[in-house]
């Protein structure tokens, strides 16, 4: 099963090979290994994305160099990405290595301008399409944008399962040969041969057999997502600032987040409705206790702020029903009246 789904999701998102793994913190805990990311690395990525894309980096003893976001998709700001690559370099301290932008809330981010960045300053980039599976940029599905990319099958992503599940995508032949081995404890000709250090990455046979079968109808899913958002976007778009996507993108729309400078109150009118929230995310990462030692203050990327302040998610699956929606958007109109 697990071989089964490598193939046909590979073929899916077309790439030469994917590699189940356990999650997807380790797929992208893997990929750095792949490329042997240590201690004096300097790692670009988002301070606006769960802790993960920054965590793996901490493990390998490497930097995380946060870079802000921009105002309207949410994503990685390539102009300010490409200062802050130049600002490294210059200071001479940290090696850039590689950029992991992260397709927030199932949007990729703009991988022309990043990929042109990475190529001119010779950096890997790793796509985070932990939200973004079944997503699409200019034409291209997301887990084929850059040079390595890692998806997350936690229930609640786009194709998800009934438990923890990753994969890991590339075109690069032997980065998964790397990969594989990384899979299991740095395997070589078999498990008690072993010619790296690696992990016990695998990905569940049930939890493949769950994914293939709701493989089978992702991309009706991903449409109905579709039809989901346009509803909310009609109906709230006078209201607050809803999401934007740009023309060439097709998100994938694992969450729908909306900002107003009332959250709070919205939110708290909406649970007295009965209908849950989600903040995702209340504290960007150069704020959390597990980065003080980088240095960052409020006030360093204050586009992540200012949207970890007014961000917050609405129900969002493909079953979700208009008149639910009509109700949602109803009980929000009526908080802010």
């Amino acid at each position: 099963e697990v071989q089964t789904l490598e193939k046909k999701l590979a073929e899916y998102a077309g790439v030469s090979f994917s590699v189940g793994c356990a999650s997807g913190t380790d797929a992208l805990l893997m990929s750095l290994m792949a490329y042997g990311v240590n201690r004096g690395d300097a790692i670009f990525t988002s301070p606006f994305t769960f802790i993960a894309t920054a965590e793996v980096i901490k493990l390998l003893n490497a930097t995380p160099v946060f870079v802000d976001i921009d105002p309207d998709t949410f994503n990685i700001d390539a102009k300010k990405l490409k200062s802050s690559i130049e600002n490294i370099k210059n200071e001479g301290k940290l090696t850039p290595r590689g950029i992991i932008p992260v397709d927030i809330f199932g949007q990729p981010a703009d991988y022309d301008e990043i990929n042109s960045l990475a190529e001119k300053y010779n950096l890997f980039v790793l796509e985070d399409a932990a939200q973004s599976f079944g997503g699409r940029y200019k034409g291209r599905k997301a887990c084929s944008l850059a040079h390595v990319a890692a998806t997350s099958f936690f229930p609640a992503k786009p194709l998800g399962c009934y438990g923890d599940g990753g994969m890991i995508f590339t075109d690069n032949r032997e980065l998964y040969d790397k990969l594989i081995s990384i899979r299991v404890h740095g395997k070589g000709k078999d498990k008690y041969d072993n010619v790296r250090v690696g992990l016990n990455g695998r990905l569940d046979t049930l939890q493949a057999a769950i994914l293939l079968a709701k493989f089978e109808i992702f991309d009706n899913e991903i449409r109905l997502r579709q039809e989901t958002a346009r509803r909310y976007d009609e109906g709230l778009k006078d209201l607050c600032q809803t999401p934007l996507v740009k023309d060439f993108n097709l998100s994938a729309w694992a969450q729908y987040s909306i900002m107003h400078r009332e959250r709070d109150m919205i939110i708290n009118h909406l649970k007295s409705k009965d209908i849950p929230t989600a903040i995702y995310y209340p504290k960007p990462l150069h704020l959390q206790g597990a980065f003080t030692h980088l240095g960052y203050g409020r006030g360093d990327f204050p586009v992540s702020e200012q949207v970890s302040d007014n961000i917050f998610s609405l129900p969002m699956h493909p079953y979700l029903k208009s008149v639910d929606q009509k109700r949602i958007i109803a009980v929000i109109h009526e908080a802010l009246a």
